[in-house]
C-alpha cells in the first residue's frame, strides 16, 4: 500500500506548479521505479496468495492515467499509406560533430529513407548542398532561430509553408542558445495546418556533471560524493524545470488561442519537439491538455528517446489536435548517431472534421 500510495504521488506530481515547486516538480523521473515495484508486486502475490493481487491491480487502476501516458500498451493499427500524414520529430544534436559531413550525410540519408511528409528537427539545419540534395523530396523548408548563433527549428515539408511566427512566453533561457517554440503554418490542400515545433528549456547540466552522473549510476562514487553530486543534480533540474514551465504555458496559449479564438483561422494543430521533459511532467501535461499525445495513443511500451549518459527518459513528443487520429508512433533506435532516437508517427485526418 505504500509504494501504490508514492506511485499515484509521484505519478500525479504533474499537477504541481514548478514556480512554486520546483523540486518536487521533477520526481516524475522515478515513477518507473514505483511502476516496476508495484508490477513486481502483482506478480508476487500471483504467484503467493492471489486474493492480495487486488491491491496491487486497484493501485494500477487509480494510476492509470500516468501509467497509460508513461507506458501506453494500444492495439497495432494501420492505415493505407496514400491516405495518411507521415511526420518525423528529431533532435539532431547540436555539437562540433555537426560540422563533419559524416555526420550530416548520416541525417540527411535517414530523412530521405524515412521520406515522410514533414519532418520537425531541433538543433539542425540543412545546409545549401543539402537542400539541393533534399529539394525534390521536401521543396518547402523553414527555420527559426531566437539570437543569431542560437539554437535552430527547422520544418521541411512536401507541402507549402505560407507563415511562420515565433509562440511569445514570459521566460527568460538559463543558456544562450535561446530555446524557443514556433508556429508553422502549412497549406495542405483546402486546409491549413499549424505545425508547431518545440525545443523547451535544456536541463544545462555540464559535460562534467553529465559524467558524474553516469559514474553515479554505475556505482564509480565514494558515499559522500554520491550525496554532494545528488544534491547538485536536484538543484540543477530544479532551476530548469522552473524556467521551462512558463515556457509550456505560452505554448499552451498559443493552442489554446487557435482552437477557441473566435477570430482563429485554424483549428488543425500538429505540436512536437524536444520537451527536455519527460511523459509525467507539467510541461507535458500543460502543453497537451486540449491536445492528443499521438504515442500514448498508438505507440507502446515506455519508449526512450534521450538516451546518452544514463538517462533514459522519453522527452521528445508529438501531439494533435482532434481532428487527426495517430497510428503507428514508435522510436526509431536504429538512428544511434544523435542523443536522441527521431520519434515517427503517421496520422489521418478524421472523416467528420
Amino acid at each position: 500500500m505504500a509504494t501504490i500510495l508514492l506511485m499515484l504521488l509521484v505519478g500525479y506530481s504533474d499537477r504541481l506548479d514548478p514556480a512554486s515547486f520546483p523540486r518536487l516538480a521533477n520526481i516524475g523521473l522515478i515513477f518507473p521505479f514505483f511502476l516496476i515495484v508495484n508490477l513486481g508486486f502483482l506478480v508476487f502475490w500471483l504467484l503467493f496468495k492471489k486474493r492480495w493481487m487486488l491491491i496491487p491491480i486497484a493501485g494500477l487502476l487509480v494510476g492509470y492515467q500516468p501509467v497509460r501516458t508513461y507506458c501506453p500498451l494500444n492495439i497495432p493499427r494501420t492505415a493505407a499509406a496514400d491516405s495518411t500524414l507521415s511526420l518525423v520529430c528529431f533532435n539532431a544534436y547540436n555539437h562540433e560533430k555537426l560540422e563533419t559531413e559524416v555526420f550530416r550525410a548520416r541525417v540527411t540519408d535517414f530523412l530521405r529513407e524515412q521520406a515522410a511528409d514533414l519532418v520537425c528537427l531541433q538543433e539542425f539545419d540543412l545546409n545549401a548542398n543539402e537542400r539541393t540534395r533534399m529539394a525534390d523530396l521536401y521543396p518547402y523548408r523553414d527555420t527559426t532561430r531566437v539570437v543569431r548563433g542560437g539554437d535552430m527549428l527547422t520544418v521541411l515539408s512536401r507541402y507549402p509553408i505560407v507563415r511562420k511566427e515565433h509562440i511569445p512566453n514570459v521566460s527568460y533561457t538559463l543558456t544562450p542558445e535561446a530555446h524557443h517554440s514556433a508556429a508553422f503554418y502549412v497549406a495542405m490542400g483546402s486546409d491549413t495546418v499549424c505545425v508547431i515545433n518545440n525545443h523547451l528549456e535544456s536541463t544545462n547540466l555540464t559535460v562534467e556533471e553529465r559524467s558524474d552522473f553516469k559514474k553515479m549510476m554505475k556505482g564509480d562514487m565514494q558515499k559522500e560524493e554520491v550525496r554532494a553530486e545528488s544534491r547538485k543534480l536536484v538543484d540543477r533540474l530544479a532551476e530548469s524545470t522552473r524556467v521551462r514551465a512558463p515556457q509550456a504555458d505560452g505554448v499552451a496559449a498559443y493552442v489554446d488561442s487557435l482552437l477557441h479564438s473566435p477570430s482563429s483561422h485554424c483549428r488543425s494543430i500538429i505540436l512536437c519537439g524536444d520537451f527536455n521533459d519527460g511523459p509525467v511532467s507539467y510541461a507535458h501535461r500543460v502543453v497537451g491538455q486540449q491536445l492528443a499525445d499521438c504515442f500514448r495513443e498508438s505507440g507502446n511500451g515506455p519508449a526512450i528517446t534521450y538516451h546518452a549518459n544514463a538517462f533514459y527518459v522519453r522527452i521528445d513528443h508529438i501531439f494533435c489536435s482532434a481532428d487527426w487520429v495517430p497510428f503507428e508512433c514508435y522510436i526509431e533506435r536504429k538512428i544511434d548517431f544523435s542523443d536522441h532516437f527521431p520519434l515517427v508517427c503517421k496520422l489521418k485526418k478524421r472523416l467528420n472534421h
